[in-house]
């Protein structure tokens, strides 16, 4: 770090003594907190000339040792809420109070009359002795008086790092960098206190893992399976978006894993860990656990830039990647002459997937589309034995609706057989049904298909008002536009006739 930078109470000896992953870390965040907007040391300058202290924490600090720019800052302060508000008033162009009740207050500079392309936002939050009630899911907030004592109070030491600005002094009173070099997820306090204090921090093992890449400490994981059963109290919409971070993470199987391991996701999504079906000796399916963690990597290595159809991270296609085959463990027979069946699984993981992100309250559009993913997640299977006429490849691309690309990404990644020829099969034939897809759209702008004639032109035609023989006969055309593609106006309206004549 540079001068005036210093490691508070480090229990691994002097700079020159500590591991070269350490040092190396040091330098990445020289490079990163040299180059914070001037508006943070700024701001610094306001707060101490007002006589309160204020420090860089959380995220931005950890991420600057990553080598990450954080483009919101966070800050704790010893100043007041009414305090801070005041401050950021001045410094601010726009401010706003709505986490008031728990000591934030928000502000944001505009880059654009300082001649930068972007804002600088910033939160600032006063020094916190959170307080919990063991039967609430809310913390009772308590405001404190030191960095120290807020830094003691939060998840993990790789978080509990601060900077003082805007002297920019590196205060770790629980050796978190240490930790961070070492890949480690360690809590500052006792982990039994720290996870009995806010049992969404058990999620946050979870989540962290996945975005970092790192292990939960022993004695965290212990504490974790120990009180596994307090995440009971966290509210359904806190546990979905901790869940719903870790699976946009780079490496969501690593925080799946932690959730499986230690019993958490038996309490918030006990379709995943049902997955690990006991195999027989005879091997006689593959472990659709492994299998399903296998399928979501698969897909989110085929998620797309901004500008491709998927862009990736995709919650909804990982979502389904995840979950697409939760029905097996309720549909699996045995079958005389040793083979294993999972007959409708998709049917009925469709059901279920439905109702978990129900309960876990995920939005409507989400619960749909990833559901529908789920139904139709073996609809291309027979694809290459079978040969699909014209009519099922539309009934295909129909029946997916704006869906179709993820789906395109699910049925791929669902193929993670060890037999080469028959992975090889399989591709040459989703290529195959991709191409034929294109080229009907193409012919057919299938993605907006419609009857040859709309209501009004039935109508007139069949001498009818408004009413159900009307919408019958709309999905008589349709039909006909499916199986037969476009018909033209002269032969829909003789094929209508016929069919109104055909039914007396």
């Amino acid at each position: 770090m540079r001068a005036g930078v210093r490691r508070a109470a480090p229990r691994i000896g002097r700079v020159s003594d500590e591991p070269l992953s350490v040092i190396a870390l040091q330098k990445r965040a020289l490079g990163v907190l040299a180059g914070l907007p001037s508006d943070a040391l700024e701001l610094g300058e306001a707060f101490r000339a007002a006589g309160h202290e204020l420090a860089l924490v959380g995220g931005p600090v950890r991420d600057a040792f990553l080598g990450r720019v954080a483009t919101d800052l966070d800050f704790a302060t010893s100043a007041t809420p009414d305090q801070t508000q005041a401050i950021l008033a001045r410094w601010g162009d726009a401010h706003w109070d709505i986490g008031k009740e728990f000591g934030t207050i928000g502000a944001r500079r505009f880059g654009a009359r300082r001649g930068r392309a972007d804002d600088v936002v910033v939160e600032v939050t006063t020094y916190r002795t959170d307080a919990y009630d063991p039967s609430s899911r809310k913390p009772e907030v308590a405001f404190g008086d030191t960095l120290e004592g807020d830094l003691s109070r939060r998840d993990f030491t790789v978080n509990a790092m601060a900077v003082r600005v805007p002297e920019l002094t590196f205060v770790d009173p629980f050796d978190g960098l240490t930790d961070l070099a070492r890949g480690v997820l360690r809590t500052p306090v006792d982990p039994r206190q720290s996870f009995d204090d806010d049992p969404l921090r058990m999620m946050r093992a979870a989540r962290f893992a996945a975005q970092l890449g790192f292990t939960v400490d022993s004695a965290a994981r212990d504490a974790l399976v120990e009180q596994v059963d307090r995440i009971t109290i966290v509210s359904a919409e806190r546990v979905r978006d901790e869940l719903s971070k870790l699976l946009l993470s780079a490496q969501p199987r690593l925080g799946l894993q932690v959730l499986v391991e230690t019993g958490l996701a038996d309490r918030v999504l006990p379709e995943l860990p049902a997955l690990r079906l006991e195999i027989d000796e005879h091997h006689r399916h593959k472990d659709v656990y492994e299998h399903s963690l296998t399928v979501l990597e698969k897909a989110i290595a085929l998620e797309t830039g901004p500008d491709g159809p998927v862009p990736g991270p995709d919650l909804v296609l990982r979502l389904a990647a995840l979950l697409h085959d939760i029905g097996k463990p309720r549909t699996r027979r045995f079958e005389e002459g040793g083979g294993v069946s999972f007959h409708h699984h998709e049917m009925v993981g469709a059901k279920l997937v439905a109702k978990r992100l129900k309960e876990l309250r995920f939005d409507k559009a989400t619960v749909q589309a990833v559901a529908r993913l789920t139904e139709l997640h073996l609809r291309f299977h027979g694809y290459g034995e079978g040969g699909w006429t014209d009519s099922a490849v539309r009934r295909y691309v129909t029946d997916a609706g704006p869906l179709l690309e993820r789906l395109h990404r699910l049925t791929r990644s669902d193929c993670t057989t060890r037999n080469v020829r028959k992975a090889q099969r399989l591709s040459a034939a989703y290529d195959d049904l991709e191409l034929r897809i294109a080229r009907l759209q193409e012919q057919e702008e299938l993605d907006s298909i419609r009857p040859d004639l709309d209501g009004t032109q039935i109508m007139a035609i069949l001498g009818l008002g408004p009413g159900r023989e009307v919408g019958e006969a709309y999905r008589f055309l349709l039909a006909q536009r499916m199986e037969h593609g476009p018909l033209g106006a002269e032969r829909a309206e003789a094929e209508l006739r016929a069919w109104w004549a055909a039914r007396g």
